[in-house]
């Protein structure tokens, strides 16, 4: 089965056994989380979502990505300013899709 799920508010085209990187959810690892915001299953699109349908996933572990660099530069001015960002994420891994 395959479908397409929203979190973070983002959506993700999934099926059984893909791992994903999805927004940091506050979930412990090796506990399941369920996903009801499902937009689409087997090619059934939902009004916005389609009802009675849930995707069950397990929470694998928690991270931050690379770094990202920001600088900020002033010409003419002699100002600079660097920072950087990691962003959280939770890695998840997709068991069952019920329709």
């Amino acid at each position: 089965m395959k479908a397409v799920i929203e979190t973070g508010g983002k959506q993700y085209y999934v099926e059984e056994g893909t791992v994903l990187y999805v927004e940091k959810l506050d979930v412990e690892p090796g506990k399941t989380i369920e996903f009801d915001h499902v937009l689409m299953v087997n090619g059934v699109i939902g009004t916005p979502y389609v009802t009675g349908s849930k995707v069950t996933a397990e929470v694998v572990k928690h991270g931050k990505q690379k770094k990202v660099l920001i600088f900020k530069y002033r010409a003419k001015k002699h100002t600079h300013k660097t920072q950087g960002h990691r962003q959280p994420y939770t890695k998840i891994e997709i068991k069952k899709i019920e329709a």
